[in-house]
C-alpha cells in the first residue's frame, strides 16, 4: 500500500488520455507554458534591477523605483 509504481502511471496516464485526447492536452501545456512565460517577464519589468560595487569590491545590487509628481 505504500507509493505507486511506474505501472499505475502509465495506468492514468491512458486513462487521461482517453478521456481528454492528445489535442487537448497539447493545448493546455502550451497555455500553462505562454503564463509561465508571461509570468516571469512581468517579473522582469516590473522590478528593473541596477548594480554597481563598492570600493571593496563587492556588488551592490538596488531596485529602482519611479516616482512620479503630480
Amino acid at each position: 500500500m505504500g507509493g505507486f509504481s511506474i505501472w499505475h502511471w502509465l495506468i492514468v496516464l491512458v486513462i487521461v488520455l482517453l478521456i481528454f485526447g492528445t489535442k487537448k492536452l497539447r493545448n493546455i501545456g502550451s497555455d500553462l507554458g505562454g503564463a509561465v512565460k508571461g509570468f516571469k517577464e512581468g517579473m522582469k519589468e516590473d522590478t528593473p534591477q541596477l548594480s554597481s560595487k563598492d570600493e571593496t569590491g563587492n556588488t551592490i545590487d538596488a531596485e529602482v523605483k519611479d516616482k512620479h509628481h503630480s
